[in-house]
């Protein structure tokens, strides 16, 4: 899975480039196109200008076919015939329900007056026209085209980074759905033997003390497998008293932690908070933020357990007075994989993040942390 994972990401990076290169390319070469219809809409519409002035100095023996077809068959370049004092003699191309709108075709006139120079048409006697124009419906949808096509390849990228986060999320769900069943699965022909030789133990020598510890052991390997069996199936979250579920946790992590740490809580444990949980999971949490927190001691220091609530929610803080987490990597700790010890998988807090967020619907994060000083992890849970 990973090696596919591997994979897939220089073949991204080929795509997102290449369409990058492909819009930049097209945006080079419109524009280029762009400047010379430019140029030639300049020359068209001179022609068009001299051959207005054929047409107007010609007398009644002249054939003015020729320029008058040129004239004619400027179909696409909007311009306004006006004469030297900017009087609108005439206008073609424009819009042909808005053109006897005189307020239209003044305010169409301004703005080609500030875009573009007029072509003068020289009428003799100190007389002239000039020929206001802009640029043809084609050129101004090709000048946009490059960046319509931007805006697409944008598109194709995003849906395609999407359909490769989606891919990757659900190569790492299969890979922890497939890595927990065959846990499970693990786990339980063998424990299911130890339960059995429990059993024989307390009948055959119910005096010796130590088969009770045994049998406590034995039940949390079954809770083990229990929790590995659930990851990827269909939770029915049950409403739980998860005052009970943490004063469980914290009593059963005391019997196997050092004496040097150090367990604390601001909670009545008599209380009664009911919040819809997988009793098995939400333990499971608990306990990996804790055997974190106590590795990040050293083996030595304090964990506090602090709850609060809000309306909406039930808030649990798990302190330590440990290393610290560095700033940058208050994310990166909840991604599987990461670890800064030497031996382990650094898949504790990863696995909590999943059960919280996508079991709980619920939100995990670093509340804060100080280097050498310690860290405060917080759980946020919806009460219904």
């Amino acid at each position: 899975m990973l090696n596919n994972y591997l994979n897939k990401t220089p073949w991204m990076l080929f795509l997102f480039l290449f369409a990058i290169l492909i819009g930049l390319g097209s945006l080079i070469y419109t524009r280029y196109l762009v400047g010379i219809l430019k140029i030639e809409e300049r020359k068209k519409v001179e022609l068009w200008a001299e051959a207005e002035l054929l047409v107007v100095s010609a007398d009644s023996s002249q054939n003015i076919g020729f320029p008058s077809s040129i004239i004619e068959n400027n179909s696409t370049v909007p311009v306004i015939l006006t004469d030297e004092s900017d009087r609108i003699i005439a206008v073609k191309n424009f819009d042909e329900l808005r053109i006897r709108d005189s307020a239209y075709i003044l305010s169409q006139f301004e703005k080609i007056k500030k875009r573009t120079n007029p072509i003068v048409i020289d009428l003799g006697n100190n007389h002239k026209n000039l020929i206001y124009y802009k640029d043809s419906t084609i050129l101004t949808q090709l000048i946009y085209y490059p960046y319509v096509q931007l805006g697409i390849i944008m598109l194709f990228i995003l849906v395609a980074y999407l359909a490769f986060s989606s891919s990757k999320k659900a190569e790492d769900n299969q890979v922890w759905v497939s890595m927990s069943k065959e846990t499970a699965h693990q786990l339980g022909t063998p424990t299911s033997s130890l339960g059995g030789w429990v059993e024989i133990l307390n009948h055959k020598y119910p005096e010796v003390k130590i088969t009770r510890e045994i049998a406590l052991d034995v039940e949390r390997l079954e809770k083990i497998t229990e929790r590995f069996s659930k990851i990827g199936a269909k939770l029915t979250l049950n409403s739980e008293n998860i005052i009970a579920i943490i004063s469980r946790t914290i009593d059963y992590l005391k019997t196997r932690t050092s004496s040097k740490i150090r367990f604390s809580y601001d909670f009545n444990e008599s209380r009664t908070v009911m919040v819809p949980v997988s009793a098995a999971l939400f333990e499971w949490v608990i306990e990996n933020i804790s055997k974190n927190a106590i590795d990040a001691m050293e083996g030595n220091g304090e964990i506090n357990f602090r709850i609060s609530e809000t309306e909406k929610n039930f808030i649990i803080d798990i302190s330590d007075t440990g290393k610290g987490i560095p700033k940058r990597a208050f994310k990166k700790i909840f991604n599987p994989g990461y670890t800064t010890k030497q031996q382990g998988w650094g898949l504790g807090l990863s696995l909590a993040k999943r059960i919280i967020e996508e079991y709980h619907n619920g939100h995990i994060y670093v509340r804060n942390s100080e280097i050498g000083k310690g860290s405060c992890i917080r759980i946020v849970m919806n009460k219904d």
